[in-house]
């Protein structure tokens, strides 16, 4: 089974362009590129990854496009796009000869308007991106959860997927909002899950594998796993785990119980299927 990483990051490292990395996360302050992936992608059997954006540019997209062009374990590219813009129609289709553009994400978790996702600008920008043939990454905590479903029910159509199960705090285990919002997202049909960035919201330094397991079941209880997907989240997973092992393990563990097929959807095949890559 060749699987494939739905999740994670590369950059050069700049202070003012990465200004989210700060002083707790040391480690971060490096450069990681695709030639820093590829043995741990051989180490778990990955055929590939899908290259998510960490800053909120149009050079973000040159960067991470071009790195597909040299890097054939770069298998697609989740950019970023100001889907608000008057000309966003006219960016997207200066896009369309980059096969390798999947999707679009916005940082929706750092936006202070709790109702971002339902303005209405935004929800249009969001609906051209479904007739340009991308997806959508949700972002977001799960104290933002009221606006995402509301917002799911103004996108029908639009290929979805949640980032990071929302973001839960681990320590305490799930919420009854946490688990009542992913039960409600996941009667959408069009709403993918990525099992992904667990241990960074667990205490850094203390978390068991056993900790995640009680979100696992809840995620996949609502998506079943034709509709989850793995991501390593790397390299933003060295804050808490001591390794890209040790992150892909996590899930591997909690999949054990499920059969071949669902464990090669869940590792690879929904990431194909819903980026289609």
């Amino acid at each position: 089974m060749k699987r494939i990483d739905a999740h994670q990051h590369f950059w050069q490292y700049d202070p003012q362009e990465y200004d989210w990395i700060n002083a707790e996360m040391s480690v971060l302050k490096q450069d990681f590129g695709p030639a820093e992936l590829k043995p741990l992608l051989q180490a778990q059997g990955m055929r590939g990854c899908v290259a998510v954006q960490a800053r909120q540019t149009e050079a973000e997209n040159t960067y991470l496009l071009s790195l597909s062009d040299s890097f054939p374990e770069v298998l697609g590219v989740v950019g970023w796009l100001d889907l608000q813009a008057d000309d966003l129609e006219e960016k997207l289709n200066a896009y369309r000869p980059f096969g390798a553009l999947k999707g679009i994400r916005h940082i929706v978790q750092a936006e202070p308007d709790p109702d971002f996702l339902l303005r209405e600008a935004f929800i249009r920008g969001v609906k051209h991106l479904g007739k340009a043939g991308l997806t959508y990454d949700i972002l977001v905590f799960e104290q933002q959860f009221p606006a995402v479903l509301r917002f799911l029910e103004r996108c029908p159509d639009q290929p979805f997927v949640l980032d990071h199960l929302g973001k839960p705090k681990i320590e305490g285990g799930p919420t009854k909002n946490w688990i009542e919002g992913i039960r409600t997202m996941a009667e959408h049909p069009n709403v993918f899950c990525k099992l992904s960035g667990l241990v960074t919201e667990a205490n850094w330094t203390s978390w068991k594998t056993e900790d995640f397991a009680p979100f696992l079941e809840v995620a996949a209880e609502a998506f079943g796993a034709e509709r989850l997907m793995v991501g390593s989240d790397w390299p933003v997973c060295l804050l808490a785990a001591d390794s890209y092992a040790t992150v892909i393990g996590i899930v591997e563990q909690f999949a054990s119980q499920w059969t071949e097929e669902e464990q090669a959807a869940v590792f690879g095949g929904n990431a194909e299927k819903f980026y289609k890559l």
